[in-house]
């Protein structure tokens, strides 16, 4: 079996460990798997097995464009047709899509492709995107536009950020139909927050299973970590946030108000964050740039005595899983699909924005105490069973085939 994978990024992060941890799971079964991507480097391990889509000029082409018309995945035009004679030269047998709006691909040029050739396809949400005309969150917003069509977007300047246009009406009448033209897809989510939206929404038509993100417990797991010991943080209760990128509806602003009301026998430590933001941060808080190293983010996880996530929107969170792995306490907003990550029993949600909550069980965490070897008490974090799930999705679609069909392409073939 050949499966192509697309993201927006390949080999960090979640998303793009994700797709990372499905290839080597192929090839070590003697499958063959490539990830096409979008943006940003890719680890030395996994570049032999990737390519990618266009170049950092059309990338900022792209995001140029969608600045100023509201265009987001309609750009990269000569990128995607390259690629189309890419994937045509591969000839896969599924198609797994992921996160496909970041600049760097022309859904409307991939979504005719994948509707004339009717391959196979999986495409996994891993945000709301798909199905809106402009952006990959909207409960924060309360906003419910995208059910009968987007307009007057109460969040055009958020990403993909718009300073001028709103085309967010369009956008979703074009998505609509190229999304629903494709004969052969299944529509996978990993909460069932996500897949309660994705059945409401136009995606509605097409089989929709909820696949939980999974984790390497061989690497999240509980172990020593001398991070108190580096930064002179004795007795103190370290609290702990982590994000690949701060943005507003990760809580940034509620973890501030927290440490105006914790004493000095906490310290929260925020990891993730861009030099600016670092520069604009209280004194009280801990700051740690931006890093993909999973060791030396299993370090910061072994080394807090909580873990924090205070975001508003989300999916399924891997950063939860990958604490509770490592024994540690997770608090978190009972917010999209995060509060579904809670498995451990030393984990517990509030409600999304309530201080007053997340201070309390902060101030309880002394009475969580770890258990070693708490991994093997929490099976559904492994990647192991998300990955059997995609293989026997791709199994069954492969011998299912390609979904005959008389529609014609746009040239008339």
């Amino acid at each position: 079996m050949r499966v192509l994978q697309i993201n927006s990024i390949c080999g960090i992060r979640s998303t793009g460990r994700i797709c990372t941890d499905i290839t080597k799971a192929l090839t070590g079964n003697g499958h063959e798997s490539i990830i096409a991507y979008g943006r940003e480097p890719v680890p030395a391990e996994f570049r032999e097995d990737s390519v990618r889509i266009g170049s950092n000029f059309e990338v900022y082409r792209h995001a140029a464009s969608s600045l100023l018309s509201d265009s987001a995945g309609f750009g990269s035009r000569s990128a995607t047709y390259k690629f189309i004679d890419w994937i045509d030269g591969y000839n896969p047998d599924i198609i797994h899509l992921h996160s496909i709006h970041g600049y760097y691909i022309n859904i409307e040029i991939l979504f005719d492709y994948l509707a004339r050739t009717n391959r196979p396809v999986v495409w996994t949400l891993h945000d709301c995107w798909a199905f809106t005309g402009h952006c990959p969150y909207f409960t924060a917003a309360r906003c419910e536009r995208w059910k009968t069509g987007c307009f007057d977007c109460p969040q055009k300047t958020k990403y993909p950020m718009s300073y001028l246009a709103d085309r967010s009406r369009s956008n979703w009448i074009r998505k609509r139909e190229l999304f629903s033209a494709v004969e052969n897809m299944t529509i996978v989510t990993p909460s069932r927050w996500l897949s309660d939206l994705a059945r409401e929404s136009f995606l509605g038509k097409y089989p929709v299973k909820v696949i939980c993100n999974g984790i390497d417990t061989g690497i999240f797991r509980p172990e020593t970590s001398d991070f108190r010991e580096r930064h002179s943080l004795g007795n103190k209760k370290i609290i702990l946030g982590v994000a690949s990128v701060w943005e507003e509806r990760k809580g940034l602003k509620d973890f501030i108000k927290l440490s105006k009301r914790l004493d000095d026998s906490c310290k929260i430590v925020i990891a993730g964050l861009s030099k600016w933001q670092i520069a604009k941060m209280p004194k009280e808080i801990l700051c740690i740039g931006r890093t993909d190293n999973t060791g030396e983010l299993a370090g910061l996880y072994n080394a807090a005595d909580a873990f924090l996530n205070l975001t508003y929107e989300d999916n399924y969170p891997t950063t939860n899983l990958e604490a509770q792995a490592c024994g540690t306490p997770v608090i978190t907003y009972r917010s999209g699909g995060s509060f579904e990550t809670i498995q451990a029993e030393n984990a517990c949600y509030v409600d999304a924005g309530d201080i007053d909550g997340v201070y309390k069980a902060i101030k309880s965490v002394k009475t969580m105490n770890r258990i070693p070897g708490e991994t093997r008490c929490l099976p559904n974090l492994d990647k192991s069973q998300m990955i059997e799930k995609y293989l026997e999705i791709y199994s069954g679609m492969k011998e299912k085939g390609p979904v005959r069909s008389n529609k014609k392409d746009k040239t008339g073939v």
